[in-house]
């Protein structure tokens, strides 16, 4: 995150104070999507496929999985943290617990006697062509990175304003979507509903973070 405190506007029911609302910045939904880049992404996913329910951090997953692509960085892409790679390999039999160790690097050996183009992930497997161990290791070449169609960090654009529900529901702001929920919350005078605004620290946005993954 860019700074040490993410600031949020809050929208409060001054008779029955609760808060309605929070209108947050481009640095806190980051910071809320970037929960599921966890493991807990994928242990979401597989409990919504068999349960059906995962309570508030369903929410989140689906708020990322509904925002149009319009709100996403051009350089990010949502399965990156829908996704993540310990759901590609997660099955029935897989202990969750196990999932986080499921993107291992694997390594891969060839010959290293002679000019065999052969290539096994077993150290013990034999050459075809001198029939010795093919036990040296290969050396992987990363291709270079793609350069970035922008130069914004985090994987939602900042020129949105966001409103984030007490049940971890985010959606870009716009007056419809504030007008439906005062209707939702059944409020009939405009002039009960009161502003304040928080800062929440690094310390607070851990305990954030503990309490959405229990």
């Amino acid at each position: 995150m860019a700074e040490s405190k993410v600031s949020l506007k809050l929208l409060i029911n001054s008779q029955t104070k609760k808060v309605l609302f929070a209108e947050a910045n481009k640095d806190c939904v980051d910071f809320l999507f970037h929960i599921l880049s966890l493991p807990t992404a994928s242990v979401i996913r597989l409990l919504r496929e068999r349960q059906g329910m995962v309570g508030s951090l369903q929410n989140l997953y689906e708020s990322l999985e509904n925002l149009n692509e319009t709100y996403i960085q051009p350089n990010q892409n949502k399965d990156a943290l829908l996704k993540p790679m310990t759901t590609d390999v997660a099955s029935s039999e897989v202990p969750l617990l196990l999932l986080e160790n499921a993107t291992n690097q694997k390594l891969f050996y060839r010959c290293g006697y002679c000019n065999s183009y052969a290539y096994s992930d077993d150290s013990r497997a034999v050459c075809t062509a001198c029939k010795r161990n093919m036990s040296s290791v290969m050396t992987y070449v990363a291709p270079p990175p793609v350069p970035k169609a922008s130069s914004e960090s985090g994987i939602v654009k900042g020129v949105v304003t966001y409103m984030v529900m007490d049940d971890l529901v985010v959606k870009p702001m716009s007056t419809i979507s504030s007008l439906t929920l005062l209707n939702k919350f059944n409020v009939k005078e405009v002039g009960i509903l009161q502003e304040k605004v928080v800062d929440v620290s690094m310390d607070e946005v851990s305990h954030v973070c503990q309490y959405v993954c229990i």
